[in-house]
């Protein structure tokens, strides 16, 4: 089968997301979820892959709910930081919507210099949650050092994201 060139229509996604330099420039609500998210970060349970991941759930009655990786020999067992996080506010506070996501980054091997956004696995989930509020969750990620990125909402990250529609 050959596609005839005009029957191809070729179409272009942009990501509109704001980069800050440093924790001082956030808001300073943002910066104590930040803060908090690099607490947690230090508690993670990560000894095969030595990468440690903190996130901090800033919810709409200002409650903050933390997580962090938790790693596991058999790999698929274990859970990336942002899903506990997220899950746990889920589970301690269901009818609360989440208004932001902080996910701060670092490794013990190298410098991480780089923002780490959620995995793909992640990234459904805050999906998932932002369908079932009806509104977006904000998401601030960073690594160790560097740039702090913010994307208003998960579809700048997933913009072809599969929901409960799609069923």
């Amino acid at each position: 089968m050959t596609l005839k060139p005009n029957a191809l229509k070729k179409q272009q996604h942009t990501t509109t997301y704001t980069v800050y330099e440093n924790m001082e420039e956030l808001p300073p609500s943002i910066k104590v979820l930040m803060e908090v998210a690099t607490q947690s970060r230090e508690k993670a349970y990560a000894p095969y892959s030595n990468f440690l991941v903190g996130a901090a759930v800033l919810l709409e009655n200002e409650e903050i709910v933390i997580g962090n990786n938790q790693e596991n020999a058999a790999y698929p067992s274990g859970l990336c930081a942002e899903r506990v996080a997220i899950y746990s506010a889920g589970a301690q506070f269901p009818s609360i919507d989440i208004n932001a996501i902080a996910i701060a980054a670092r490794s013990r091997l190298k410098e991480v210099v780089t923002p780490v956004g959620p995995c793909g696995s992640c990234r459904q989930a805050i999906a998932e949650y932002e369908q079932k509020q009806g509104h977006p969750i904000s998401i601030y990620f960073m690594g160790n050092t560097g740039n702090i990125i913010n994307v208003d909402s998960l579809s700048t990250l997933l913009p072809f994201g599969f929901d409960a529609n799609q069923l």
